[in-house]
């Protein structure tokens, strides 16, 4: 049978899947971890991808790299680092990202040039700053590369073109998604001066070849690879639970959202990949269990045992600030809580809080693409928790399916090689291995939303 692999370069690790081409049956997989932070030697991403693929790539028939979106990967003209990457959740670069859409002429025209209002994820954000704060380095610039870009090439024959693909590219904030062209006046303005950019790679042609000679995808941003390997469709909504919070959907037309909640990203098969994504997720529960003194099931248990709504307690979780929204200066804050405050008031708080942050960004999908999503696919970590389950088809207000747990990232990865290799116009047709479909039903505290808004609202006149 022929073999796959797909790679995900992620924030925290590198994973490897081999993957039955035909079904996507995953075959063997390893992972290899990364350094912790938001600034890492890059260099760091290329010894995982050696140490995860070692004993997989050589029985791979065609190979793939879905990667953390925006990363801010800066080369010499000798190819090497000027500094450490920048990844997506480093917020330092928050005011050149407000100075960027002025001068683009406010939020709606950044919108309309780039798909996206402008953040500090967004990788012309970080070269801005490297511009500002490192001007020698930013001289030094040559060449712009995104994370799974870095990795890509260091898989290919030696000498080949950095490429890359549209979808990661969109989130770059010099590519233009509705017409898959860079704009490279954008870059200039970023960074100050002029770089080479990567190839962009068409969806389903081959990019290069590997060092064994196997056909190499041109890769993704692992947003677009997690939709291509969960099989989104427009009537669902993908919800996240990762390092960030994520909801996102496909569409055929692009978007331009001028409030900048909702990306208009490109996906990894043509069309477009509207997406809400927020910084603080499963850490919400992570910080939760460490404060209490508990592990997760614990907390659930916790959470599970407490009366909806907690007690009347209240958390905006924006502890390491905000992308959606937008308030990367933010911290968390608790309300409601007094004597009679429990300890399972707070687990249950902290997973409220995370299920309301989620069902914004649900909300806002919605309310910007015009269709109502049939159903919510819930992954990731956080998506394993008991509370989190129980919870989420009230609080989301959907039917919720809960895929097998499953490196989907990687798997969209997997899939996208096993496109090239069929040579066919879409990519094969793989069953979603599910592990249970949660129906909608009536929040019994309809009020937890509402006091989450108000405390979300109040904070932001203060």
């Amino acid at each position: 049978m022929p073999l796959v692999l797909g790679v995900d370069s992620s924030t925290q690790s590198t994973k490897a899947l081999l993957v039955d081409a035909d079904d996507g049956t995953v075959v063997d997989q390893r992972v290899a971890r990364h350094p912790g932070g938001t600034e890492v030697d890059p260099r760091a991403w290329l010894s995982a991808v050696e140490d995860a693929t070692a004993g997989l790539i050589e029985r791979a028939d065609a190979v793939a790299v879905g990667g953390q979106q925006h990363g801010m990967v800066a080369l010499d003209a000798a190819g090497e680092p000027v500094r450490d990457a920048l990844l997506w959740n480093d917020t330092r670069s928050a005011s050149q990202a407000a100075e960027l859409v002025a001068e683009m002429g406010g939020p709606q025209a950044c919108a309309e040039a780039l798909g996206s209002v402008l953040v500090a994820s967004f990788t012309s954000t970080k070269l801005r700053w490297l511009r500002d704060n490192e001007p020698d380095n930013a001289a030094r610039v040559e060449r712009v590369l995104l994370p799974h870009d870095f990795v890509s090439v260091h898989l290919a024959v030696p000498g080949t073109e950095p490429f890359t693909d549209r979808g990661d590219a969109s989130g770059t904030g010099y590519f233009d998604a509705r017409s898959a062209t860079w704009r490279h006046d954008l870059l200039g303005a970023a960074l100050g001066h002029q770089a080479a950019l990567p190839v962009v790679v068409a969806p389903g042609d081959v990019a290069a070849s590997t060092r064994g000679g196997r056909p190499l995808a041109s890769g993704t941003g692992d947003n677009m690879a997690a939709a291509l390997g969960l099989g989104l469709t427009p009537a669902d909504v993908l919800v996240s639970i990762g390092t960030s919070g994520v909801a996102s959907t496909v569409a055929a037309a692009p978007i331009a959202d001028a409030t900048g909640t909702v990306t208009g990203f490109a996906d990894a098969a043509g069309g477009y990949l509207p997406m809400v994504t927020t910084m603080n997720a499963a850490g919400i529960l992570d910080l939760q269990c460490r404060w209490l003194g508990v592990d997760h099931d614990e907390l659930a248990r916790l959470a599970l045992s407490a009366q909806p709504g907690a007690g009347g307690v209240t958390l905006s979780p924006y502890y390491g600030g905000e992308r959606t929204p937008n308030r990367p200066g933010a911290r968390g804050t608790w309300s409601g809580m007094g004597p009679e405050t429990t300890r399972a008031d707070l687990a249950r708080a902290a997973v409220e809080a995370l299920l309301c942050s989620l069902a914004d960004a649900v909300d806002a999908l919605v309310a910007q693409t015009g269709v109502e999503p049939a159903r919510v696919l819930l992954v990731g970590g956080a998506a394993r928790s008991a509370a989190v389950r129980a919870l989420a088809p009230a609080v989301l207000g959907r039917e919720v399916v809960l895929p097998e747990p499953g490196e989907y990232v990687a798997r969209g990865a997997a899939r996208q090689a096993a496109w090239v290799l069929a040579g066919t116009a879409t990519p094969p047709s793989w069953p979603l291995p599910t592990e249970a479909s949660l129906a909608a039903v009536p929040d019994p505290d309809p009020s937890v939303r509402e006091r989450y808004a108000a405390l979300r609202d109040g904070l932001a006149t203060r």
